[in-house]
């Protein structure tokens, strides 16, 4: 590639309530006013409030930080292809502000402590981006790469080069290719983001009882990552029970649980800008029933059929087929008149790095070693009140596959036996 620019995003946080004083007879603490047209939770939102939030919580662009590993603010990085070997590497830092910084902490700044904490010989102010840029583009011939995605569409910077003549190629293709095939840094991260959510998953299990409500559990989890070191969670943490069980992608966990309800956890850390994604289905009393275990054990087995199917050369939707055939051949009568695979309605898996649904290039669907996915079938049964979800994070090999996950509890009996220690 000639030339290479990547910006910093900024991800949204919001959302909160100004919660009501409880006395006696008065109405419960976490009462709100609810507003019908609202989906989730239908708290009313004080939009003045949250537009001065929305520069909180710092998350690095992933392209940005798989091409330098920093997570500093309002950063540019230009590469210059000077040759077929030859690449020149410029990183551009806003200047520091001492003043400021007794809000916001030390910042990384144009100089040569950038330089050598970055590893980057050529560290500018920002402010020279666009002399650098006329610069460089006067001396080196070719196409521009520029990542054209949501957090560079309205960047001025991007704006001028698309509209100033130039040929402007996206480089998130390039980028995103790079990223399939995990190195050991990044499995690295990736076994560290896994191992943490395994221990929150664990603390969830140990921590439920009857009459809990999800938030409760969410609670205990999340503070199983947060004490194992987790940076924050790699999406918002599904605690459903009972009937929110069959409902994938559910967050809300505001419901009481009953005795006798399974309860699906899907949650994972991320930890060095890379996130796990673990899921577990526990009963919430430690006591699987008959037709819980017997909806569960098609599911593990399931889940199994498609892991040892799992080497170089195949694709997702191949597994995905092996396993709907798997579910569709051992169902029996265990979901009545139509076989459970009718029930398993989302995709088998997805690939997992520093996004929890990681980049998939079109054309290259056949796995790698290095490459990692989730695998996770499910069951899902409305009229019971009745879901299970099995989900576990494998690395491609060379010689098959390897359980990223495999230190949580998976098998029926082992949940059990950890949930009777708690």
């Amino acid at each position: 590639m000639r030339i290479g620019l990547l910006t910093t995003l900024l991800v949204l946080a919001g959302g909160g309530l100004v919660a009501q004083a409880r006395a006696s007879g008065a109405p419960p603490i976490g009462a709100w006013r609810v507003v019908p047209e609202l989906p989730g939770m239908g708290r009313p939102v004080d939009t003045a409030a949250v537009a001065a939030r929305r520069d909180n919580d710092f998350r690095q662009n992933s392209t940005f930080f798989y091409f330098t590993e920093l997570e500093t603010q309002d950063a540019w990085i230009v590469l210059t292809a000077r040759g077929p070997d030859s690449v020149e590497t410029t990183l551009f830092l806003p200047p520091r502000n001492p003043a400021r910084e007794r809000w916001t902490g030390l910042r990384l700044g144009p100089d040569s402590t950038a330089a050598r904490l970055s590893g980057i010989p050529i560290v500018l102010p920002t402010d020279s981006l666009e002399g650098r840029l006329r610069l460089v583009q006067s001396r080196v011939p070719g196409p521009v790469y520029v990542p054209l995605d949501d957090a560079t569409r309205e960047e001025r910077r991007v704006v001028d080069l698309v509209f100033a003549g130039r040929d402007v190629r996206n480089l998130r293709p390039v980028a995103d290719s790079l990223r399939m095939v995990k190195d050991a840094d990044e499995l690295a991260r990736l076994r560290t983001a896994i191992d943490i959510s395994v221990a929150g998953h664990v603390a969830a299990m140990q921590g439920a009882r009857p009459g809990m409500y999800e938030y409760e559990i969410e609670a205990v989890l999340e503070a199983g990552f947060r004490r194992n070191g987790a940076d924050r969670v790699g999406y918002p943490s599904i605690v459903g029970s009972g009937p929110n069980s069959t409902t994938l992608h559910y967050d809300v966990n505001r419901r009481q649980t009953r005795d006798g309800d399974l309860v699906v956890v899907d949650a994972g850390a991320e930890w060095g800008q890379y996130t796990a994604d673990v899921t577990r289905t526990f009963p919430v009393n430690g006591r699987f029933t008959g037709r819980q275990k017997a909806i569960y054990d098609l599911v593990l087995a399931t889940q199994r059929a498609a892991f040892d199917s799992v080497r170089p050369g195949v694709t997702l939707r191949d597994l995905d087929r092996i396993a709907r055939t798997y579910m569709r051949e051992h169902s029996g009568t265990l979901c009545g008149d139509r076989t459970c695979d009718t029930y398993f309605i989302h995709a088998l898996g997805h690939h997992l790095g520093m996004d929890v649904h990681d980049v998939n290039v079109p054309g290259r669907q056949r796995l790698e070693p290095g490459m990692v996915f989730t695998i996770e079938p499910g069951i899902y049964l409305p009229q019971e009140s009745l879901g299970v979800r099995i989900e576990d994070d494998v690395l491609v090999t060379a010689a098959g596959a390897e359980w990223l996950s495999g230190k949580a509890p998976r098998t029926t009996d082992e949940i059990e036996r950890l949930m009777r220690r708690r």
